[in-house]
């Protein structure tokens, strides 16, 4: 069986509306640091949340084709949890490579609480999908859920990578709109919905209640893409230097590349003028 350090030249392509894939980047760099990744970010349209899911899915199978007959990789990993719940199917009929996506780990949180009364904390958008329902039904039906939908954490998390400090109010007000609900006070485990949280985990940890297990799901992502490497029998390619594509120019160049470089992107560059196009209401 391969290990992480014994898959040189494979190529895994993560993607994201923005930069919260980045933490399962990180989980990938640590679990198989041979593994060459391309990142492509759809900033031209960040945030994903309030598109509409036809639309959306469009796009992002039209974007990830593109992207896939130019990067070749030989996994593509969705580190969004909107463009998993909407466009995963799509994007596994479509494309002829394994796609990982990256779903709100509300069987997870099922598996390891205790009082039954789990919460799950994620953007507006994920937490009134019906997707979250049915994974609640089909994994955990046996405890209660409490959800939150958050409207600014995916930016403040961008903020905290990029290496900004982030006021401990503005967080504490999105924990209290979770724990402050109904059974709210009778969680004992939080599933992170949003790739983006990763970035705010320690002040998650810091910040809520004494004894709540917080879940971070891109660790296993990772472990995913190992179990693909492993199964996979593909020749080795030739070993590249990862890139860090965006679709729009971002806003403050200089310190995503500082936070990028990091995790090993040198530089950064526009991907493609058709994903440049905005979707028209």
């Amino acid at each position: 069986m391969k290990t992480g350090a014994s898959v040189p030249g494979y190529r895994g392509l993560v993607f994201d509306s923005g930069i919260g894939g980045m933490g399962v980047v990180q989980a990938l760099r640590d679990l198989l640091p041979a593994l060459h990744i391309d990142y492509l970010a759809d900033t031209a349209l960040f945030p994903y949340g309030e598109q509409p899911d036809d639309a959306l899915t469009s796009r992002i199978v039209s974007l990830l084709s593109e992207a896939c007959d130019r990067l070749k990789p030989d996994v593509l990993v969705i580190a969004c949890n909107t463009a998993s719940t909407i466009a995963l199917p799509a994007l596994r009929q479509k494309l002829s490579i394994p796609v990982v996506g990256c779903v709100p780990p509300i069987r997870w949180a099922g598996r390891v609480s205790t009082s039954r009364v789990i919460g799950l904390l994620s953007t507006s958008a994920t937490a009134r999908r019906p997707y979250i329902l049915q994974l609640h039904e089909d994994f955990a039906s046996d405890c209660r859920l409490v959800t939150h939908g958050a409207r600014r954490l995916a930016d403040l998390a961008e903020r905290a990578f990029l290496g900004e400090n982030i006021p401990d109010a503005d967080i504490r007000h999105e924990l209290d709109c979770l724990f402050s609900q109904p059974y709210g006070d009778e969680i004992d485990t939080v599933g992170l919905g949003c790739t983006h949280y990763t970035f705010l985990m320690d002040a998650f940890e810091r910040l809520s209640p004494a004894a709540i297990t917080w879940l971070d799901p891109a660790p296993a992502v990772a472990r995913q893409i190992r179990t693909v490497l492993q199964t996979a029998d593909w020749p080795a390619r030739t070993p590249h230097s990862g890139r860090l594509l965006v679709t729009s120019a971002p806003p403050e160049a200089q310190k995503l590349l500082t936070a990028a470089e990091r995790l090993g992107f040198a530089e950064w560059e526009l991907f493609g003028n058709a994903a440049l196009q905005k979707i028209e209401p």
